[in-house]
C-alpha cells in the first residue's frame, strides 16, 4: 500500500500523520509542489502523478490561499483537476487545512477569507467524534471553506466549519500534523510577525505545543485510523470497496 503526501511548500512536514500511516502499513511517498527557492515566487508549474497509483492521498497545508488563482493558478486549478480525477477513482483523500479547502472547492463548496484568522488550540463541536474528536486541535488559518452541498459536515466552531466527509473524501480545516519542531519552523519563517499580528506570543504558543506534543500525536493517530477504517473503507455511505 502506499500514501502520497502532497505537500506544497518545504516547512510543512507531515509529523504523526505519515508515521500513522507508515505504522499502519503503507509505504510514505512525498511530493513537494513549491520547492523551497521559489517559495517567494510560488506559481509553478507541477505535474501532479497518477492518482491510482496510490491507495491514499493527503494533500497538506499551505501558506496560501485555496482560492488564490493569480498567485498559484499554474498548479491550482491542476490540483483541483487531480482530487476530482482521484475521487472518482475512489482513491481515498485526507484533506489537511489548505488541503480540505480544496476539496471543497473540488466538491462545489467555495473557500473566502474568514472575519478573522483563527491560530493558536481550540476544541472543535463534533458530531461524529469517532471520526473527528474534539481536540484540542492546532489552527493556523485566515481563509474558511463553504462545505459543499452533497458533503455532510461533521465539525465546526463559531467561526469556521472544521471536518466534512464525502464519499471517500475527508477534509479538516485544522493541524493534526503539527509538531514543536513543525511550528518553530513557521515561527522562523514569517510566523512569528503573523501570531504576534494577531496578539499572541509565539514562545508561548510554542510552549504550549513542546507541552501537548505527545497527546496531539495521539490524536492526530486516532484520526487516521477512522479515516482509514471509516472513510477509505466507504463504511460511511455504505460503497463498495475500491479496487485495489
Amino acid at each position: 500500500m502506499r500514501v502520497l503526501i502532497m505537500a506544497h511548500d518545504h516547512l510543512s512536514p507531515p509529523g504523526p500523520i505519515a508515521e500513522r500511516f507508515a505504522q499502519r502499513g503503507f509505504e510514505i511517498v512525498e511530493q513537494v509542489v513549491v520547492p523551497p527557492e521559489r517559495f517567494d515566487q510560488p506559481n509553478v508549474s507541477f505535474d501532479f502523478p497518477e492518482p491510482t497509483d496510490f491507495d491514499a492521498i493527503v494533500p497538506m497545508g499551505a501558506p496560501w490561499g485555496a482560492w488564490d488563482d493569480e498567485t498559484i493558478g499554474n498548479w491550482l486549478q491542476p490540483e483541483i483537476d487531480w482530487l476530482q480525477r482521484a475521487d472518482r477513482a475512489q482513491v481515498p483523500v485526507l484533506g489537511i487545512c489548505f488541503g480540505g479547502q480544496l476539496l471543497a472547492r473540488v466538491h462545489g463548496g467555495s473557500v473566502a477569507r474568514a472575519p478573522r484568522p483563527e491560530i493558536g488550540w481550540s476544541t472543535i463541536w463534533t458530531s461524529q467524534p469517532d471520526l473527528v474528536g474534539p481536540g484540542p486541535w492546532f489552527q493556523f488559518h485566515y481563509d474558511r471553506w463553504v462545505v459543499p452541498p452533497a458533503a455532510v459536515e461533521i465539525a465546526r466552531n463559531s467561526l469556521a466549519s472544521q471536518a466534512f466527509v464525502l464519499r471517500r473524501n475527508l477534509a479538516v480545516q485544522f493541524h493534526p500534523e503539527l509538531t514543536a519542531d513543525g511550528l518553530l519552523g513557521w515561527i522562523d519563517n514569517n510566523g512569528r510577525a503573523l501570531i504576534e499580528a494577531d496578539g499572541q506570543d509565539p514562545d508561548v504558543l510554542h510552549a504550549h505545543m513542546v507541552a501537548e506534543e505527545g497527546a496531539a500525536s495521539e490524536r492526530a493517530h486516532r484520526l487516521v485510523d477512522a479515516f482509514l477504517d471509516q472513510v477509505a473503507r466507504g463504511a460511511l455511505d455504505g460503497a463498495p470497496p475500491r479496487d485495489q
